[in-house]
């Protein structure tokens, strides 16, 4: 039995209404940082994850709000039609996930940077600011 067709394939139109809904949701490490070296930063670039990882290394131009600390409040310097990029880890961890959905729920704009932080410095080596005086334990 062949694996590929075990389940029905997608017609096109189906298949486009995946692919266009996922573009609508995602973009790469590659898409960001070709626009951070362009000096195209229409969005807020987010790294999710804890205060201490994110002071350890962290994509350039990102600024930390931990996914716990996304709230109303927390957000309200931002303006309505902000876009933001969030990102996390890496495939392995869903904290983007889980911002981009409460972010969605305060009304914003949010994409998710696939391959996280993971893929950002040791896939693509992408510049990073570092603070290599607190080395990981």
């Amino acid at each position: 039995m062949a694996n590929v067709h075990v389940n029905n394939t997608a017609e096109p139109n189906e298949a486009l209404a995946h692919f266009s809904a996922k573009l609508h949701c995602e973009t790469d490490c590659s898409d960001v940082y070709a626009d951070i070296k362009q000096g195209i930063q229409n969005f807020v670039l987010v790294d999710t994850r804890s205060a201490q990882a994110f002071t350890k290394s962290h994509a350039i131009t990102a600024i930390n709000i931990p996914n716990s600390e996304i709230t109303a409040e927390r957000m309200a310097p931002f303006a309505p039609d902000t876009l933001f990029v969030v990102y996390c880890w890496g495939p392995g961890c869903n904290g983007a996930t889980k911002a981009g959905f409460k972010l969605a729920q305060l009304g914003y704009k949010v994409k998710e940077m696939i391959g996280g932080i993971h893929y950002w410095e040791d896939f693509e080596r992408y510049p990073v600011n570092r603070h290599l005086s607190d080395p990981q334990q």
